[in-house]
């Protein structure tokens, strides 16, 4: 475990489609220890939940994690882990932030240690993951966020762009993002002192302020996208998949 990279699990109540998400059973267990479980058997840094809701905090405490208290009105989670950051790491010895999206119960823990491996790279700036498209719906779905890069290895991409759009054009893979970054410390701190900027906010996809900024974004390709939990009918999907976990 490296002792200068932090995980932070940023967690709230109020998601406008499934509130209270977080603290959802799941097999007898919150989502939020689910995803806390994971990000500590990646063995990749510290990991701790920023949250606002004292009932978060309660359930991650009891199940043996760390959570940080933060304010109730950051408009993004990458705000809501700079916060904690802040309270967790004041000399600043934390070197990589990673932010793991708190309603990802079924994430390997193996693709964080794979986010934070490209850092080793001193030209990237921040990294991700992405899977490549296998069913054919999701190659025009919007919802389904799409990430063009150029190849730097078989499972390496350089990130040029983030669309909601079918692309890149022509034949070849396409590739499904996910959204859990490995920042270095500088790019998150420049993240979140910029507005949002133009292609950002037409996509609605904050990566693109990072590549609008000039900021390097590379993409460890994963195996599978693992399931998030935005609905009920997520909700009752990610019952059955852990239910014999």
């Amino acid at each position: 475990m490296a002792d200068d990279v932090l995980i932070l699990i940023p967690a709230r109540m109020a998601a406008s489609r499934l509130p209270g998400k977080p603290l959802a059973d799941i097999a007898g267990t919150p989502m939020i220890v689910h995803v806390l479980r994971r990000a500590e058997a990646a063995a990749a840094g510290e990991v701790a939940v920023a949250t606002d809701s004292p009932e978060i905090a309660a359930a991650v405490e009891e199940a043996g994690g760390h959570a940080v208290m933060t304010r109730a009105d950051h408009p993004s989670g990458s705000d809501r882990i700079f916060e904690a950051l802040a309270i967790m790491d004041p000399r600043r010895q934390a070197r990589v932030i990673v932010n793991v999206q708190g309603d990802l119960p079924t994430l390997d823990p193996a693709d964080i240690a794979a986010a934070v491996a490209l850092i080793a790279d001193p030209a990237v700036d921040v990294a991700t993951l992405a899977a490549e498209i296998t069913r054919e719906e999701e190659r025009t779905n919007p919802h389904v966020v799409k990430v063009v890069g150029s190849p730097v290895t078989p499972s390496r991409l350089r990130a040029l762009y983030f669309t909601r759009a079918t692309a890149p054009y022509g034949e070849g893979p396409l590739y499904h993002h996910i959204g859990l970054y490995a920042y270095r410390r500088q790019a998150l701190e420049k993240f979140v002192a910029l507005p949002p900027s133009p292609l950002e906010r037409r996509e609605k996809l904050e990566q693109l302020r990072l590549l609008e900024a000039g900021m390097r974004i590379d993409v460890a390709v994963v195996k599978s996208v693992p399931l998030g939990v935005d609905t009920s009918e997520d909700l009752a999907l990610a019952r059955r998949v852990l239910a014999n976990h």
